[in-house]
């Protein structure tokens, strides 16, 4: 409970996610004290408030996760999802909702903040009512319930954000689906972080829903001509046509840019609604205008595309992890679930330096590649985006420093332990479930490097597949390690 003497207390839910893990840095940084339920400890240890904030290890699914993570709290921040989990993303949503609400009415939690999306437009996307319905859910109950909804986010990793970069660096010309010339009133992850730290100081609990938008309402279309002018490109060549419904405009994005299909086609859905601010539900009767003015799309664009090139994005959209295939183990499983672990093993040993190799191990993919044989690598990518997959464009969140839950390629970093090891974890599509592990250590004044291939095949299926790809590691593997000591070397 909440007294006068007693500092509020604030649980973010989604903190490993674009949006959460930037709300966490802000308020912590305004001495606030945060606590943060997450289902996997290790994927926040990287980020720089991890030792700053409570932690509660649980699943948004579970009772007595809500209860523990609840208890106590003041303001409860909800910026979970799921459209990237399932199908019926709607309908596991909506019960998620649900129960959150009820246990923050048995916590006696003072005020709910839901970060949804504008829904203005009677033919809203599946998304859209998606996420509107998990605002009534949310409201079900006696605790007051503060909604903000937003339409296009533009920020420096954001999934919205990388969309349309791609596809504007790519393609000079474009034929695209006439959703195109749909109004859309984007806004800057900085106003919404704004608006987000704002709502947590309110002096009463809020129940009502506002819309928050930038100061101008534009096109996709003309979104993109933008990024292309303040990128020093020529004006991109539109062409629409009405051939392209959502689900192959989602396709196309998964084939040319990082997102891959299954998170581009919501993001495409939505684009087809006119997604734009209603007067009615204007958020400045509430929170007054941040001093500078809300940053125009120009500035919310230029802003993102500096602290991209200055390798400073904070959270990324790939920092929610991607779901594998129905047959991968939860990374949960005990060790012996798996029963077989079949292992590709080298080793080399060499006088350069511990430091030198590190620095080569820890830039590993991305704009870097893999050290050899990279026409493989992007091979095996382009077959893992054809099913659905992650494929390999994903990148890094930085080029040179990785920290725990960064996703590289369709890798995810599950092990760190800077200068001595790197355990990466694959989100491809696999049958089983597999892992690429550096170790390096110092013996007689050499650098002993080791490098693991390990798999964990589901089933005949899973082995077959090893034994088959198992020829190109032969020639993969070996070529890897040597090229890192090289590079190392050279450097």
């Amino acid at each position: 409970m909440d007294t006068q003497n007693q500092p509020r207390l604030y649980l973010v839910t989604g903190a490993s996610g674009y949006v959460g893990g930037r709300l966490v840095r802000d308020l912590q940084a305004e001495g606030k004290k945060v606590r943060v339920l997450v289902r996997d400890a290790k994927k926040i240890q990287g980020q720089s408030w991890a030792n700053s904030v409570e932690i509660i290890e649980g699943n948004a699914s579970n009772a007595e996760d809500l209860d523990r993570a609840l208890a106590g709290v003041h303001t409860a921040y909800y910026l979970l999802h799921s459209i990237n989990v399932a199908t019926d993303f709607g309908h596991i949503e909506s019960a998620m909702a649900k129960g959150f609400a009820e246990a923050a009415e048995r916590q006696r939690v003072q005020q709910i903040i839901y970060l949804g999306g504008i829904a203005n437009d009677e033919n809203r996307s599946r998304h859209l009512t998606s996420r509107m319905n998990t605002g009534t859910q949310l409201a079900s109950t006696s605790v007051p319930v503060l909604e903000l909804r937003a339409g296009i986010i533009i920020g420096s990793g954001s999934a919205s954000f990388e969309m349309l970069r791609h596809l504007t660096h790519r393609l000079p010309i474009m034929t695209t689906p006439k959703w195109v010339s749909n109004r859309t009133q984007p806004i800057a992850i900085r106003d919404v972080l704004y608006y987000l730290r704002s709502a947590a100081v309110l002096t009463k609990p809020i129940n009502h829903i506002y819309d928050i938008g930038g100061p101008e309402v534009v096109t996709y279309a003309a979104m993109m001509q933008k990024f292309a002018e303040i990128s020093g490109l020529r004006r991109r060549k539109i062409i629409e046509v009405p051939v392209l419904t959502p689900k192959l405009s989602s396709l196309w994005i998964g084939f040319v840019t990082p997102v891959p299909t299954s998170l581009a086609r919501p993001l495409v859905e939505s684009l087809i609604s006119e997604v734009v601010v209603d007067p009615r539900k204007s958020i400045t009767e509430l929170i007054p205008l941040p001093s500078e003015g809300l940053l125009t799309v120009s500035q919310a664009i230029q802003l993102a595309l500096t602290r991209t090139a200055e390798n400073h994005v904070d959270t990324r959209w790939s920092d929610a992890a991607f779901p594998t295939a129905p047959w991968q183990k939860a990374q949960s499983d005990p060790d012996w679930a798996g029963e077989l672990t079949l292992k590709d093993h080298r080793e080399i040993t060499t006088n350069v330096a511990r430091e030198k190799i590190w620095e080569q191990i820890e830039g590993i993919g991305g704009a870097r590649g893999w050290f050899g044989s990279d026409w493989l690598w992007y091979l095996r990518g382009l077959l893992d985006r054809i099913v659905g997959g992650v494929g390999l464009r994903r990148g890094r969140r930085d080029p040179v420093h990785l920290r725990i839950g960064d996703s590289v390629d369709f890798w995810r970093v599950e092990g760190l332990e800077n200068g001595k090891h790197l355990r990466l974890y694959a989100e491809m599509i696999l049958p089983g479930k597999a892992w690429l592990e550096f170790h390096l250590e110092e013996k007689d004044g050499k650098t002993v490097v080791t490098q693991d291939a390990l798999f964990e095949p589901r089933g005949l299926g899973g082995q077959i597949y090893w034994y088959l790809v198992s020829p190109f590691h032969f020639f993969i593997f070996p070529t890897m390690l040597r090229n890192i000591v090289k590079a190392a070397r050279k450097s």
